[in-house]
This record gives C-alpha cells, sequence and structure tokens, in this order.
C-alpha cells in the first residue's frame, strides 16, 4: 500500500460480498426464532436447509468458472484490457448472495438444533432466496453471452467512453478562464508506475479551498505516473504533498469513470487484432471503426479544454489537464492506418475519416486531412483499386 495514496477505488466488492455474509448469519439466527404461523416438522427442515446450503456451493463454482471463462475469451478475442464482464456488478452480486443464502442455511440449521417443530418462514424464505439467485444466475448467464458476442462488446464499450467523455468534458468545468496566481510548489510522483484511474475532484477542491491555492493536475485519468515525474502544480500558496495525492484514486489498469482515451484504445486495440496477420479479419475491423468513427466525431466537434472547477464561492480551485484532439486522433487512427494491408479497411478508414471530418470543428480538419492524404498516397503506392 502506497501511503497517501488511494490505490482502490471506492466501492469494493470484497465489502458487499461481507454485508450478504452478515445479513444471511444474522437471518440465520433470528428467523428460527419466529413463534407465530403454521409450523413444520424440525427434521425434514434442517435437512431441506444443509442440502441448500451444500448445494450452493456448486454455484459458486459456476459463478467463478462463468468468469474466468468469459474474462479469457474476451481477452484473446478483443483485447486483454477490456474488463467489462470482469467488473460488472452482477457477478460479485450474485456472488456474495449465494454465500449469504449458504450461511443463512447452515446457520439456520444450527439455530433449529433439537426444537420438534419450526416456523414454515424458514423454509419458505429459504425457498424464496434459492429462486432470486436463480434469477442472478440466470442474469449473470445474459451477460456473459452478451460479453462474447462483438456487436454488443462493442455498443458497451462506445456506451462507456461516450459516459466518460461527457462527465470530463461537459460536467462542471467553468467557462471562465481566470488568470492563475503564481506558482508556489510542485508534487512529485515517488512510487513505482501507477494509472491513474480516477481525481476526486471534490476532495481536492475542499483542500485547495481550505488553504486558498489552486491545484492543477499536470496528467489526465489514464494516464501512467512513473518515478519522480511531477503530477500536479499548486498555484498561490503552499499545500501538503499528502493532501494532493490523498485526492488521486490509481491502480494497476485503467477505468472507464474518468478516462475519455479509454475507449478509443480499446475499439482501435480490437480493429488492431483483427487486422493481425494470425486473426485476418477485416469485417470485425470496419464494425470496429464504425464506433471509433462516433466517439472521435464527438470529440472533433467539442470544445476539449482542460477541465476547470470551482469552490461553493465560484473561484477557480482546480484543473485537470485532458486530452486534446491530437491526443484522440493519434489514439484512434494511426496504428491502424499504420497496419491496415486490406481495401476493405482502407476504405472503411477513409469512410471513417471523412464522418470524422464533417463534424469536426474547422481548426480541426487539418489533421485528419493530412492521415486521409497519407492514406490516398499509401493506396496509390499499392496499387490498391
Amino acid at each position: 500500500m502506497l501511503e497517501g495514496v488511494r490505490i482502490r477505488r471506492r466501492v469494493r466488492a470484497g465489502l458487499a460480498q461481507l454485508v450478504f455474509v452478515a445479513v444471511g448469519l444474522g437471518a440465520g439466527l433470528v428467523v428460527p426464532r419466529i413463534a407465530w404461523g403454521p409450523r413444520v416438522s424440525s427434521a425434514q427442515v434442517i435437512d431441506t436447509l444443509l442440502a441448500i446450503g451444500l448445494g450452493l456451493l456448486g454455484a459458486v463454482a459456476v459463478i467463478f468458472s462463468l468468469l474466468f471463462l468469459v474474462v479469457q475469451w474476451v481477452a484473446t478475442t478483443f483485447t486483454p484490457r477490456l474488463m467489462l464482464f470482469r467488473d460488472d456488478p452482477i457477478i460479485w452480486r450474485a456472488f456474495g448472495f449465494a454465500l449469504g443464502i449458504a450461511v443463512f442455511c447452515v446457520t439456520s440449521a444450527l439455530a433449529i438444533g433439537k426444537q420438534p417443530e419450526v416456523s414454515a418462514a424458514v423454509p419458505l424464505l429459504a425457498m424464496l432466496l434459492v429462486l432470486v439467485q436463480i434469477a442472478l444466475l440466470r442474469t449473470l448467464q445474459l451477460r456473459a453471452f452478451t460479453a462474447i458476442q462483438l456487436a454488443p462488446a462493442l455498443g458497451a464499450i462506445a456506451a462507456r467512453g461516450r459516459k466518460a467523455f461527457d462527465a470530463m468534458y461537459s460536467g462542471r468545468s467553468s467557462p471562465a478562464r481566470s488568470p492563475l496566481p503564481p506558482p508556489h510548489m510542485s508534487v512529485g510522483w515517488q512510487h513505482p508506475p501507477m494509472v491513474l484511474q480516477q481525481v476526486e475532484v471534490d476532495r481536492l477542491i475542499d483542500a485547495a479551498t481550505a488553504a486558498n491555492v489552486v491545484i492543477v493536475v499536470r496528467h489526465s485519468p489514464g494516464a501512467t505516473l512513473h518515478h519522480s515525474s511531477r503530477v500536479a502544480d499548486i498555484y498561490g500558496g503552499t499545500l501538503p504533498e499528502a493532501r494532493v495525492l490523498q485526492g488521486l484514486i490509481v491502480g494497476k489498469e485503467r477505468t472507464f469513470d474518468q478516462d475519455p482515451l479509454l475507449a478509443v484504445r480499446l475499439l482501435a486495440d480490437i480493429a488492431l487484432r483483427a487486422l493481425s496477420p494470425a486473426v485476418n479479419d477485416p469485417a470485425t475491423a470496419v464494425q470496429a471503426l464504425d464506433e471509433l468513427g462516433d466517439l472521435l466525431a464527438s470529440a472533433a466537434a467539442t470544445r476539449l479544454d482542460p477541465l476547470r472547477l470551482t469552490d461553493h464561492n465560484g473561484v477557480e480551485r482546480l484543473i485537470v489537464v485532458l486530452p486534446e484532439w491530437e491526443e484522440f486522433i493519434r489514439t484512434g487512427v494511426d496504428d491502424i492506418a499504420c497496419a491496415v494491408n486490406s481495401p476493405m479497411v482502407v476504405t472503411g478508414l477513409q469512410d471513417m475519416l471523412r464522418r470524422v471530418r464533417d463534424r469536426a470543428d474547422p481548426d480541426r480538419t487539418e489533421l485528419i486531412d493530412r492521415r486521409l492524404t497519407w492514406l490516398d498516397d499509401r493506396v496509390a503506392q499499392r496499387n490498391l483499386p
């Protein structure tokens, strides 16, 4: 654990599972004590509860087997950086719910003990929980089936990318640009390389307001923080480095939460894998270009300024550097343009760039025209029709 830095995300899957287990334990101790309502033989109820509790261990094995299968499939078919299914809350909720039911059944069986009769609410509740678990498993299987299909996977990536893009470029950014006070200090990264996953804007704004300073985060979410690199600058005063680092959530891999370039990177990776000699699937690459072009067109038509946030008094307190237009087009186009050998993909890439150009601001068409000219020259050199 790096001191003063948040590595894990706010919501932890382990905490949710612990809650399910705790609720199952509490219900297992309380429900058998119900004295009202119809009564049933304890021996039959105990046998049923133990059978359900032990049988749910198989459901836990199915959940993990499905997780490993889908993650492996996605990593080898699409890209190893695509972890939408692994991070889907339904997986850990289904797993935690199964553990909770198992704990409830075993605890209830032990709590009944040698009682001759027990309330019918115990087996009824157990059966109801099993039905809910079956519904969760069905939902999980449908999500897994969707995750290994090309079109839904591309659509999910693009949807998450649009959400992150809107959050960072069309969120709470202040339109006014007030001049920054004089710089006073810089905050460096003195740890092993980590990916900046999120910037906790509220925490940093509160820290900057208390110290009457402006914090400028020099890396956008999704960038890798290297040892001795400059993470942030403090303007107008001083602020302990730990206060700044506590507002950064880092990890080993990129996440969609605040990373506007991740979806572009993933779609480009899928297209590149489809163009590799081992796969040679140009139709998949063209399908990825359809979603990629929509994201690039949105970026080309949007004002890509840094994220500027103010405190409750309207004073600018936090600036987060974000990717500019050149980074979007370099990430989404250049690698594919260099790897393309198929006339189908060349045509698809040209059409995508023309669609992006039609929606782009006039000052961004130059970079698009350069790539269109480069593609035209490459086609002419290879005598492609």
